[in-house]
């Protein structure tokens, strides 16, 4: 925690200069950056799989109509394809989990009090008039249209633009790559409810935004905003 509560002083320390009182922001939006970036080959990699399993579709097809009569027995044939051929239906997972460690270090960092046994310098840092240790909850005692309130309502009005995007990029590509069904209205073991949940996954992040540290709030912003202009590209 201290390591990484100096590195974010650090950052903000260098780009004090262009955003004065909001560098320790800024510092947290770059921060942000930077691991979106180490994770983005794994992105790549996804984007290949999914393309990879779109490829597959012809010979899912040809085992419907072997196995059509039997659920289980082409539910089996459709997972040993995927092995055969190497293509994970899960692959585009793992660049989401990789990015929880960065998320909880964050929301630790700005929900102590004190580091190292110091107290916790970070917390006096502000995004403009928001303070980015409170939450929305805090910023919401000095009244909707306070300096702090203002911040959240202007993070709200991101994520839902970037959720409503995701969504209908999501709906698109579910109906354009249909990998999961196997036919008969069956999916491969596991993905049912992840694919019906899927399209409204960012706007989950409304929440998770409202009662974080605003710290937290910013990555997850960010975070979430990278990732759809990545999925545009990448699936285009």
């Amino acid at each position: 925690m201290s390591v990484f509560a100096n590195l974010v002083e650090h950052l903000a320390d260098l780009l004090q200069p262009l955003f004065g009182a909001s560098a320790a922001a800024a510092a947290i939006v770059l921060f942000t950056a930077l691991v979106r970036l180490l994770v983005h080959p794994l992105s790549r990699a996804a984007a290949r799989g999914q393309k990879a399993r779109t490829a597959l579709q012809p010979k899912i097809a040809e085992l419907r109509k072997k196995h059509g009569k039997n659920p289980e027995k082409l539910q089996k044939a459709v997972l040993e394809l995927h092995a055969e051929e190497k293509v994970s239906p899960l692959a585009g997972c793992l660049p989401g989990m990789l990015q929880i460690p960065a998320f909880f270090l964050l929301y630790h960092l700005f929900s102590s009090d004190t580091i190292g046994g110091e107290p916790n310098g970070l917390l006096g840092h502000q995004l403009l008039a928001a303070p980015l240790g409170e939450r929305w909850a805090d910023a919401l005692q000095g009244g909707v249209l306070s300096g702090a309130g203002l911040v959240y309502a202007g993070l709200f009005v991101v994520v839902a633009c970037v959720a409503a995007f995701s969504y209908r990029l999501s709906k698109r590509m579910m109906a354009a790559n249909p990998a999961a069904q196997v036919g008969g209205g069956e999916q491969l073991p596991g993905l049912g409810a992840v694919t019906k949940v899927m399209p409204f996954m960012s706007f989950f992040t409304l929440v998770t935004v409202a009662v974080v540290p605003l710290a937290a709030a910013l990555y997850v912003v960010t975070s979430t905003t990278w990732s759809a202009v990545e999925r545009a590209v990448l699936y285009r």
